[in-house]
């Protein structure tokens, strides 16, 4: 089994070089399988036994997720059991494993995945600009790109440089793919935001310099922004609390990118253009993406009976 998931990361490997696959999805995939240097991958280490894959049963799958529930890691286990299911589907399709004909990771195999809480942090204007308040240059560039792009900040936005700043019919644009779609976007930016990335990024003549680095030019780590983001927001309630007001609920970037796409939906804004910033595939995950994070206070039915 060892042998085939590193055989599948290989095969991951060249679908990224031919671009149909991700380099976002790789990137996990390899995480869940080789894991890094100082930490093996757990579908490695668990399925370390001398097994091959058609003696992996429905059965061990949902073991495997069950005990990756109460190590505390429910919603890994339910994408490490996603990236081992492809690589199953790919062993059946291409019929490298005579006898395997079925994905015991499908839940037509009985399998049920660790329950996921749905994100419905919203994060009001005022509770954004007292932490911008408190925020260095880097963290509020980082801030400001999620909510008016909607990108992924953890894969698209930290990976930015000034490579990805072009000019076109003279409007300055940002000119990327993104990393879990592999669509080609272009977002053009507004006056504001180019003197925000100028006064951060500094001289945007270095080429491949990140848009959001360090004091002498690398790039952050998102853990690294993210730790900065809570230590900003800590302060901010410390001063609620001297004034006697209720501390916020913390928030991270991602919520920033559901502010920016409920709040556009609010102004009128229409879905499908939220949809393609978003780099969602339908209507639908991106009316759900923005209504599970405004939750208006309902009224009660004012119809007159006749």
């Amino acid at each position: 089994m060892i042998y085939w998931l590193d055989t599948f990361i290989c095969h991951c490997e060249a679908r990224v070089k031919a671009g149909t696959l991700a380099q976002r999805t790789l990137d996990d995939y390899t995480a869940a399988i080789k894991g890094t240097e100082k930490k093996a991958g757990p579908l490695r280490v668990y399925f370390a036994a001398p097994i091959t894959p058609s003696d992996i049963d429905p059965q061990m799958v949902q073991e495997y997720l069950d005990t990756m529930a109460e190590l505390g890691r429910p919603v890994q286990a339910n994408r490490e059991k996603a990236c081992l299911s492809s690589c199953m589907s790919w062993l059946i399709r291409t019929g490298k494993v005579p006898g395997l004909k079925i994905n015991p990771c499908l839940r037509a195999s009985g399998i049920k995945r660790n329950p996921e809480s749905k994100r419905e942090r919203y994060v009001t204007d005022s509770e954004f600009r007292e932490v911008w308040a408190m925020a260095g240059k880097s963290v509020r560039l980082m801030m400001e790109l999620t909510y008016r792009t909607l990108q992924r900040p953890e894969s698209d936005i930290i990976g930015w440089t000034t490579a990805n700043l072009v000019t076109e019919d003279k409007v300055r644009k940002l000119s990327f793919r993104q990393g879990k779609t592999g669509k080609s976007m272009k977002i053009a930016l507004t006056p504001e935001l180019i003197e925000l990335i100028k006064t951060t990024a500094g001289n945007l003549a270095r080429l491949h310099q990140p848009l959001v680095h360090t004091r002498d030019g690398k790039a952050y780590t998102y853990d690294g922004l993210c730790a900065m983001l809570k230590r900003n927001i800590a302060t901010a309630n410390r001063l609620r609390k001297e004034k006697g007001l209720e501390s916020m609920p913390s928030f991270g970037f991602r919520d920033l990118k559901g502010k920016g796409a409920t709040d556009m939906w609010r102004a009128g804004v229409p879905i499908e253009t939220i949809q393609h910033l978003c780099g969602h595939e339908d209507k639908a995950t991106t009316e759900t993406y923005v209504k599970q994070r405004w939750q208006e206070t309902a009224i009660t039915n004012q119809v007159v009976m006749r």
